[in-house]
């Protein structure tokens, strides 16, 4: 089975298949036949007196300045040139990847006017693990992600930097070790290359990726803190998510009820005289399923964005070219706002069952040691969730709720989305870091519910903890602990599916 570019529907699974090299990708006869014919449109409008904007016009406030036939080339270079002025570090090579394969992927949809052979120069660059350096500020969501799509394809012109073997090596210098011509743009195909939403959209795809990991992890880490507080598992019956079904709400209240079946430690709580458990035990299958509505929805804005064509204009024929607003990140930068949002809640809910689990309530000692005073246990990881949970609070304002003007007021109103885009993986790396800390707290109060055992499944990840993390008997330094379990959240070695 292979990814045919421009003709089959790109999904977020389809992407991170295509990015682990389990899913081959394909430019088929069908999608080369889309491209040439739009292109032919492209060059007759170049070479007609009639002005339209980005093939025969300047850019932005310049579009009523209009460019002779043998000019633009140089237009459309210059266009490349004078927009890659992206400041900051870096960001990551598979993010610029995602960036190549979505943009092929437009591209490819017959609607962009750029030559077959500038697809296949980016292809090219995809297969051979050449991934352009993209500094990781300076786009404004809108006109599209103009700086960073600028750099990702300077190297097209022989210009910019790529990363080879972990190390930033010119362009240039890498061309020539391929054997490769710097390629000379004609017209519209600089705006088709800058214009669009792939810097947004890549992360959107890679925070979803590392989402619904967390939102499965999130739960464990709730079912083993009940086992750990000897909680009730009654607040995730069935029979009361049935009258109020919020789709999320009800998939957690399912997984939970599948992490404690057949635990031996709850069964023997089951006669206790406690009424009801604190709301971060209680309310998980609400607050979490919360959280996994937001990410459905942006999954479902995502998959839309990933198929569509984000360029400005729009080539429908050799006459008619429709300078729209398809670049503007608006869509998604919204829904990735929301999804910080949901994100950062996960952390929240979390910080406070491990708060619960240091109380010495109901058999645990306090702080889970039992020799405090002298030891101070695990008292002070909870000031780092505390920490990590307050950055994530100041990193759920939504930038999509501001717009600077640009372009001398031509564009007036922009969706600032890159940064939307940028602050979810940020949240998302401090709850890798948070899930991290509860579950070395939950393995360590279940210590003090033996010989009681838990369910299997919680067993199974109880036991991965201790292969890493031994029982905390007195002080020692918590930070290889606490490294060591974050580790295992990135690598995502935790079972958290049947």
């Amino acid at each position: 089975m292979r990814f045919k570019y421009g003709i089959d529907e790109l999904t977020v699974a389809k992407m991170d298949a295509i990015m682990q090299g389990d899913l081959e990708t394909e430019l088929t006869e069908e999608a080369k036949k889309k491209v040439i014919s739009c292109r032919a449109n492209v060059e007759a409008m170049a070479q007609s007196n009639k002005a339209v904007y980005g093939i025969n016009t300047g850019f932005g406030p310049l579009c009523d300045t209009q460019i002779s036939p043998d000019d633009t080339s140089k237009l459309q270079e210059n266009l490349l040139i004078s927009h890659a002025v992206g400041v900051g570090k870096p960001i990551e090579g598979q993010l610029s990847k995602i960036m190549m394969i979505s943009k092929i992927h437009a591209l490819c949809q017959g609607y962009s006017g750029i030559r077959l052979e500038v697809i296949e120069r980016i292809l090219f660059f995809i297969e051979n693990d050449l991934l352009p350096v993209v500094p990781e500020q300076g786009s404004v969501g809108a006109s599209g992600d103009l700086a960073p799509l600028s750099h990702l394809f300077l190297p097209l012109l022989g210009e910019g930097e790529f990363w080879v073997e972990g190390k930033i090596v010119s362009a240039k210098i890498v061309l020539e070790q391929h054997g490769l011509q710097a390629i000379r743009l004609e017209a519209k195909e600089g705006l088709a290359l800058i214009n669009g939403t792939q810097f947004i959209l890549a992360h959107a795809v890679l925070g979803l990726l590392k989402m619904h990991y967390l939102l499965d992890l999130a739960d464990l880490a709730a079912a083993m803190s009940l086992e750990g507080f000897q909680g009730s598992a009654a607040p995730y019956k069935e029979e009361l998510h049935r009258i109020r079904p919020f789709k999320g709400t009800m998939e957690v209240a399912e997984r939970m009820r599948m992490f404690l079946k057949d635990s031996e430690n709850l069964e023997n709580h089951f006669e206790c005289d406690r009424v009801q458990d604190p709301y971060s035990l209680r309310c998980v299958p609400q607050v979490h399923g919360a959280s996994r509505n937001a990410y459905y929805h942006l999954k479902e804005l995502t998959e839309i964005e990933m198929n569509s064509v984000t360029d400005n204009p729009i080539v429908l024929s050799s006459e008619e070219a429709i300078s729209g607003g398809n670049f503007h990140g608006q869509p998604l930068a919204m829904a990735l706002d929301y999804a910080s949002i949901a994100a950062s809640e996960l952390g929240n809910i979390s910080d406070r069952r491990s708060y619960l689990l240091l109380e010495g309530k109901y058999g645990l000692p306090r702080l889970l040691t039992e020799s405090g005073g002298l030891n101070s246990g695990l008292m002070i990881p909870q000031y780092t969730c505390a920490a990590l949970v307050t950055e994530n609070k100041s990193l759920c304002f939504p930038p999509s709720a501001d717009s600077v003007p640009t372009s001398l007021g031509q564009e007036d109103h922009v969706s600032m989305g890159s940064i939307s885009g940028r602050k979810f993986n940020q949240i998302l790396v401090n709850i890798e870091k948070i899930l991290a800390i509860e579950l070395m707290y939950a393995a360590q109060a279940l210590e003090f519910r033996r010989p009681l055992e838990s369910s299997v499944i919680i067993e199974k990840n109880h036991a991965l903890i201790r292969t890493k993390v031994a029982k905390l008997e007195e002080d020692r330094l918590l930070k290889h602990d606490i490294d060591a379990m974050i580790s295992l959240v990135e690598e995502k070695a935790f079972i958290v599916q049947k």
